[in-house]
Order: structure tokens, then sequence, then C-alpha cells
């Protein structure tokens, strides 16, 4: 099983530990996701000082996912924190497909809303540094993506 995800930006690597003891089907599908190199030159379209920073559209709309069908999903107990890695999703609590979102700061108020996948273990300073907007005028890109 895959136990971390890192995400090389244009400011360095970010290093997120995956908790397939979570959400194991969300973990696989980041890890296949970008293994096959669906994140790499995708960007981070919607990024929210104080809140989150959101990529995995490849269209970099925020309006699309991989080809795959959506994920069911896998709701659990772990926090909305600083450094916490979720799946984003439609209304449908069950459209999660490629887009997820890396916590700035406590977002509690999404707990049990949406499916935590991992934390940034190393490397957030990275993230804190991606381009703020929804979207950003020059958004911050994954120039490549690796499970291992």
């Amino acid at each position: 099983m895959f136990q971390t995800l890192t995400l090389t930006l244009d400011t360095g690597d970010v290093v997120i530990k995956l908790r397939p003891d979570l959400a194991p089907n969300h973990v696989a599908r980041i890890a296949e996701l970008a293994n096959e190199g669906f994140y790499d030159g995708v960007v981070f379209h919607r990024v929210i000082p104080g809140f989150m920073a959101q990529g995995g559209d490849p269209t970099g709309t925020g309006m699309s996912g991989s080809s795959r069908p959506d994920l069911k999903s896998e709701f659990n107990r772990e926090p909305h924190v600083r450094g916490v890695c979720s799946m984003a999703r439609s209304s449908n609590p069950h459209s999660a497909n490629s887009q997820f979102f890396i916590c700035f700061d406590d977002a509690t108020f999404l707990d049990g809303q949406y499916t935590v996948w991992g934390e940034v273990s190393s490397g957030m300073e990275h993230v804190d540094a991606l381009p703020k907007g929804e979207p950003p005028h020059t958004p911050g890109r994954i120039l490549k993506a690796v499970a291992v």
C-alpha cells in the first residue's frame, strides 16, 4: 500500500502522509492518478488565504475531474486542521473524483462532510506560498506528483 504522495511545486516538494486507514479507496485513487501522471502540470485553481488550496482539475476550472467514476464517500472523524488533505466534491456526497484540497488553517466546520485522505508531513511552507485567488492570476502548479 502507498505511504506517501510527493507533490513537486515550483517552490519545492510537499510530502503528504497517506491515510488508507481512513479512506482506502480515496488513497488508492489519488495514488493511481499521481503515478499515471494525471496531476502533472495541474494548477491550484482555488487558493483562499486562511482556508485551503484546491487543485486536481485538469481543466483548471474546478468543474472537471478524471474519466474514472466518482467515489463513494469515506467520511471519517479526522479533523480538518492545518495540513490536512481532503477530497473536494459537489453537493452530492458521493461525487469526489480527482480534486482535492489542503487546509491552510483549522476548518473543522468541514468535519464529517468531506473525505480526509492524508496530511502534509513536510513542505507546508510551499503550500502557504501558492498564489492566492479564485482563480489565482498566475496559479501555482503541480510539476510532478508521485505516490510511493
